[in-house]
């Protein structure tokens, strides 16, 4: 494990340490997890074809999520 030392404004660390806190993490997991998933999703990116990564993320940004039984019931009424 190393040591990252950051400059930052200080009400931006303030808010983010405020962040962390509601979420129940430190800083420092919270910046890990970012970096982590920031160069997971850039690997994950070039893997992907056009495309599908244009479609990419579009459900997950669905304010009307649909549950299983919803879906199932959907396909009947429009199938039956």
């Amino acid at each position: 494990m190393h040591k990252l030392t950051l400059r930052m404004d200080t009400e931006l660390v303030n808010s983010a340490k405020e962040y962390a806190a509601l979420h129940g993490t430190s800083l420092s997991q919270l910046v890990a997890d970012y970096f982590a998933d920031l160069t997971r999703q850039t690997a994950n990116d070039e893997q992907l074809p056009p495309l599908t990564q244009s479609l990419k993320g579009l459900l997950a940004d669905s304010k009307e999520l649909i549950d299983e039984e919803s879906y199932k019931k959907h396909l009947e009424d429009k199938y039956l």
